[in-house]
This record gives C-alpha cells, sequence and structure tokens, in this order.
C-alpha cells in the first residue's frame, strides 16, 4: 500500500480503532434494522417524555424506511410530534428544482418510501414534513433553532466524503475548517465524480441524466447535530469509511470532520469490513 494510506488495508476489529466509532453488521439490512430502530428508540423516548423530536434525514440510505414503518405502524407510535428535515434535492438547474413527480425527485421517493406507507392517524402533519429549496433556508434554520438542535442526523457518505450534497472544495480553494464547518442550506454543483457514482448505483451508469445541482442542507446542521448516525454498504464504501475514520481531517474529505464530533457513528456491512 502507498506510504500514508496504510488504513486502506485495515479490517474487521482494526476498523473499530479509528477516530469515528464504527459498528459492523451481518449484512447491509441488518444495517438498515439498526438505523431504524435507532429511528423509533429515539421517537418512542421523546413521546415518552412529552418532547418533540427533530431528525435530519437521506435519500440514500433509503432501506431503513420499510422498517421504519412497518415498526411503526405495528406498534401505532405516533409521529405527531415528529419533524423531518430531508438532506437535499436534485435541480434542473440553478434556480429550479426537478419536478416531484420526476424519477429523480427526492421527494417522490420519500413519500413512495415512507410516508404514503404510514398509518395517516399517526403519520405527521404536512408542515412537518420538510424537503430543502432554494428559499427555505431560514425556515430550516428556525426549525432547528427553535427545537434546541438536532437530535439526529441521519445519514451516508458519498464517493468524495461528501455529507448530503456537501462536496469537497476545489484543491487550492482557501476556505478554512471554521468556515467550512459553518455553510448552511444553500443551492449547489454536485461534482462529475458523485455524478458518475451515484449513476453506477441506481441507473446502471447513465451519468449523463444525473442532475449538475441540488439544493443541500449544510455542514453547519450536520455538525451541530446532536448525534450523527451514518450507514455504509456498498463496495467503494471501503476505502471513503477508512478515509473518514483514519485520514487526515480535512475539508477535502468532509465526512472526516466527523472525527471531532462529540458523538458520531458509522454502522458498515460485513463486506465493506473486509
Amino acid at each position: 500500500m502507498i506510504k500514508g494510506y496504510e488504513y486502506l488495508d485495515f479490517k474487521g476489529k482494526e476498523l473499530t480503532k479509528g477516530n469515528i466509532p464504527i459498528d459492523i453488521y451481518s449484512n447491509k439490512e441488518d444495517a438498515f434494522k439498526e438505523m431504524a430502530n435507532e429511528m423509533v428508540e429515539e421517537i418512542v423516548k421523546n413521546n415518552k417524555n412529552h418532547r418533540k423530536t427533530l431528525f435530519i434525514c437521506p435519500l440514500g440510505p433509503v432501506g431503513q424506511y420499510k422498517y421504519f414503518v412497518e415498526t411503526v405502524n405495528k406498534e401505532k407510535i405516533s409521529l405527531h410530534d415528529v419533524t423531518f428535515i430531508n438532506m437535499d434535492e436534485y435541480m434542473k438547474n440553478e434556480h429550479e428544482l426537478v419536478d416531484e413527480n420526476d424519477f429523480l425527485s427526492f421527494r417522490r421517493t420519500m413519500y413512495v418510501e415512507c410516508y404514503n406507507k404510514i398509518d395517516p392517524t399517526l403519520i405527521m402533519p404536512l408542515e412537518q414534513r420538510i424537503f430543502p429549496n432554494p428559499t427555505n433556508r431560514k425556515l430550516i434554520e428556525d426549525t432547528i433553532k427553535n427545537h434546541g438542535g438536532v437530535d439526529i442526523c441521519f445519514g451516508g457518505i458519498g464517493i468524495t466524503g461528501h455529507m448530503a450534497f456537501n462536496e469537497p472544495p476545489k484543491e487550492g480553494d482557501p476556505i478554512s475548517v471554521e468556515d467550512y464547518s459553518n455553510l448552511s442550506v444553500r443551492v449547489a454543483q454536485i461534482s462529475e465524480k458523485t455524478r458518475v457514482t451515484n449513476s453506477m448505483n441506481e441507473y446502471h451508469g447513465a451519468y449523463y441524466i444525473m442532475p449538475k445541482y441540488c439544493v443541500t442542507i449544510g455542514m453547519k446542521q450536520i455538525l451541530e447535530s446532536k448525534k450523527v448516525r451514518l450507514f455504509c454498504f456498498r463496495d467503494w464504501h471501503r476505502s471513503v469509511v477508512r478515509r473518514a475514520c483514519f485520514g487526515e481531517v480535512s475539508v477535502f474529505f468532509p465526512a472526516s470532520l466527523l472525527q471531532k464530533h462529540k458523538d458520531a457513528r458509522i454502522g458498515i456491512s460485513s463486506e465493506v469490513a473486509e
């Protein structure tokens, strides 16, 4: 292995010795179940204590929602005091969101995979299902401030180390860790690396259909969450997870900034651990 990247050869229990705690699951479905369980446990605890719940939720990974919906419906768990803020959404261009009915739309997927399957007597009101858009930065910031901070930010890690669509700055950009960490909700350009990788994951390599722009929550919203729980299960996550946990803390690999977070964990499948 090239000197300085020895961590890419780490396997199994070696991975638990990094600067971000790692939980290893037998397969990706077990990881999804754990993600759903943590969502449910936090909501049940807060409901019992008459406290509202606020999550940042991803549309990658998605597999947790079937288990979350199943448990909510089976155990009759009220979501009336729960607010979900979704991480991001694709845009047609710098100014216009993709249509909500577009097959690429995260809003569409969230309803198909989650909201439309929840018992209508249990689901949260529409105003508590928040998706970022180019004009609602203040709404998201105020929602988080009024709640006293996000309870848990759930998500994954992209090929460039991005969380949500917080791509690393271009090489040579002088932005400091502090300034990068304070980036808030905004329209952003998606890197070619991310577009190609996402097309391989979902659309058989059709990179040319992938949007070039998005609206995303910021690093500020992620890093200031009380807890961060990321789940990684794809083959290329092997290098991503190792760099996040053992590599240099740098804005050029955003997930590495979680090494400084007080309560961040990464869940991975056994394949990623090998």
